[in-house]
């Protein structure tokens, strides 16, 4: 399922080729509802944004013409909350994967609201859109010198005991931080004494967060993780996910038609609307082998996320990610998160 492609005018009058995504995923590269929410209000408005491949550089424009829902991943989504009336009124969908994690003791994540506030701001989302629409990440769970399975496991009962009646899913994975050599780094150069997960511990915490959900009765999922947890009623989530979309918005057309799905309403004393998978295989080619996710069209950059979390994989550095904020904050209105036009 390939975009389609139109053609728009910019502020300046130029006309360019932009892609024309259905779904937009803002975003797995930085946290657009925390720091970027004003800006997306402006560039949706506008129609269009402008991004950059992060492999080779070359700038790309994304049209909103054909855009039906949003998928916002954040750890602190309270910025955006005062922009989603606008959304409704759009007649656009969305949902939140909401990272909420406890690593306060640790200084892994310096940036973001106190535990508490971030706990106040799920629960006020989910009352305010739903809690079926708010997905709560425990991600990464990360292994430290002081922090083993055991005391990741209690800091998720804490926040779980918090959010059960709030949110219908966890979604998890685990640090795999010799993977990617720039959080490696970054780790080393804080002497943070991060541990790699192994087959014994992932199974631990797997077998923990199983006994947990015996009072929380959510769906248990982990995020590209090759590890079959099933035996423990963990699923291998999609976090960009078209049954999750079919659920929620089934009377849209123009979204189902992009996810190869037909849609039959039946009579009054069938509330339930049948559903037709017309094509199976909707996994984006553009995310990792283990990824599970639909496709969708990511409109954050990379190197741009003031969290400053110290397991980030996308941010080569906390000066790279400062310094682009910063030129943000001097070029609210570019057509690009980093504040260039």
């Amino acid at each position: 399922m390939a975009w389609s492609k139109v053609n728009i005018t910019k502020a300046d009058g130029e006309r360019v080729e932009a892609q024309a995504p259905v779904i937009v995923s803002a975003s797995r590269a930085t946290d657009i509802p925390a720091f970027y929410s004003d800006w997306l209000m402006e560039r949706v408005r506008a129609g269009y944004v402008r991004w950059s491949n992060p492999f080779n550089g070359k700038p790309l424009y994304v049209s909103f013409a054909r855009t039906r829902v949003f998928v916002f991943w954040s750890k602190n989504p309270a910025p955006l909350l005062k922009h989603l009336d606008w959304f409704d009124a759009q007649g656009y969908g969305y949902y939140f994967q909401f990272t909420l994690n406890d690593y306060e003791a640790e200084g892994l994540e310096p940036n973001v609201p106190s535990l508490s506030e971030r706990i106040d701001t799920f629960i006020r989302l989910s009352e305010r859109i739903g809690k079926e629409k708010v997905i709560w990440r425990f991600d990464p769970l990360v292994l430290t010198a002081t922090t083993g399975v055991d005391e990741l496991l209690e800091k998720a009962a804490y926040i779980g005991h918090r959010l059960k009646e709030h949110t219908n899913k966890l979604v998890f994975s685990f640090a795999d931080i010799g993977t990617y050599t720039r959080v490696k780094n970054n780790l080393a150069k804080d002497a943070i004494p991060y541990r790699e997960f192994d087959r014994q511990t992932m199974e631990e915490l797997a077998a923990g967060i199983y006994r947990l959900n015996e009072s929380w009765h959510l769906q248990l999922a982990t995020c590209a993780e090759a590890i079959p947890l099933e035996s423990y009623g963990i699923l291998h989530n999609k976090c960009v996910d078209n049954d999750l979309l079919i659920k929620l918005f089934p009377h849209d057309k123009a979204l189902m038609d992009s996810l190869g799905v037909q849609i039959t309403i039946p009579d009054l004393f069938h509330q339930e609307p049948i559903v037709d998978k017309r094509e199976k295989n909707r996994k984006d080619p553009g995310q990792r082998e283990t990824c599970r996710c639909v496709m969708s069209k990511d409109i954050g950059e990379y190197n741009t996320c003031p969290h400053l979390c110290k397991y980030c994989y996308a941010n080569a550095s906390a000066e790279a990610a400062w310094r682009n904020w910063q030129h943000h904050l001097e070029h609210p209105h570019a057509e690009t998160i980093k504040g260039t036009y």
